[in-house]
């Protein structure tokens, strides 16, 4: 029987390009999210790589509803991708508790007991977290978005010591930019960018070899190893002239 790969908010741009690599790949789907029949046309397309792709609805921040959901999974998956992101405004999520509350959830509440409770069945495989390079130093253009990041990073890293004696290996991913439909608007910098069917693969690839933590593009991991050894007060300074939104992704 062909292993099975549970996508936990499959209708994002990364995650739909991360379907397509593990269906290509002869790996049979669940795909889970909000409204997730909207993307009933696209499964239909995985499927001519000849697996099976169950859809399954799934609201990120209904947490009640988690329990319910993996009991009744028809087959366990032996790969969890945690693919869900949201990302306002700062200057909205900073002052609307609802919007700063959501953004919590999405990206870090409800991604980390989603986690907890399957791991519970879970013998062997892996459990893959998309974080961002956001997470990794707070600034001012996406500091709520971030600190959910941060908290989602830290969580799989303790996540990742926990299971250490176990068959499972649990991954984070740090995009920096990427080109999708929630970042269109967003100024990047050329070839610093890269595009969801890319970081899709280096995921692919990643997970193939056992590693533990992804950047993709892959020289994000030395630009932030420079921008985390900065001093505070010249990162303070460097911030007031910034123009360019810094590791929005998702």
């Amino acid at each position: 029987m062909k292993p099975s790969i549970l996508i936990v908010g499959a209708k994002g741009d990364i995650a739909k390009e991360i379907a397509r690599v593990y269906a290509k790949n002869g790996y049979n789907l669940i795909l889970s999210g909000r409204r997730i029949f909207e993307i009933e046309a696209f499964s239909e397309e995985l499927k001519s790589f000849n697996i099976t792709v169950e859809l399954k609805e799934l609201d990120i921040t209904k947490f009640d509803t988690f329990t319910k959901f993996i009991s009744t999974l028809k087959t366990l998956p032996m790969g969890i991708i945690i693919g869900t992101g949201y990302n306002p405004a700062t200057s909205e999520a900073s002052i609307n508790q609802k919007k700063f509350i959501e953004v919590m959830d999405v990206n870090y509440t409800g991604p980390i007991l989603f986690i907890n409770e399957i791991k519970k069945i879970l013998k062997t495989g892996f459990i893959i977290g998309i974080s961002s390079v956001a997470g990794e130093r707070g600034r001012q253009k996406n500091y709520i978005y971030g600190s959910a990041k941060s908290a989602f990073s830290t969580y799989l890293s303790g996540l990742r010591q926990a299971l250490s004696k176990t068959n499972i290996n649990v991954i984070t991913v740090h995009p920096g930019f990427v080109k999708t439909k929630m970042t269109k608007d967003i100024k990047t910098i050329k070839f610093l960018t890269t595009t969801p069917d890319k970081v899709a693969l280096d995921i692919f690839k990643g997970q193939q070899s056992n590693k533990s933590i992804i950047y993709t593009k892959f020289y994000w991991r030395y630009i932030m190893l420079i921008i985390n050894i900065i001093p505070e007060s010249l990162f303070q300074f460097i911030s007031k002239s910034e123009k360019i939104s810094f590791g929005a992704i998702d």
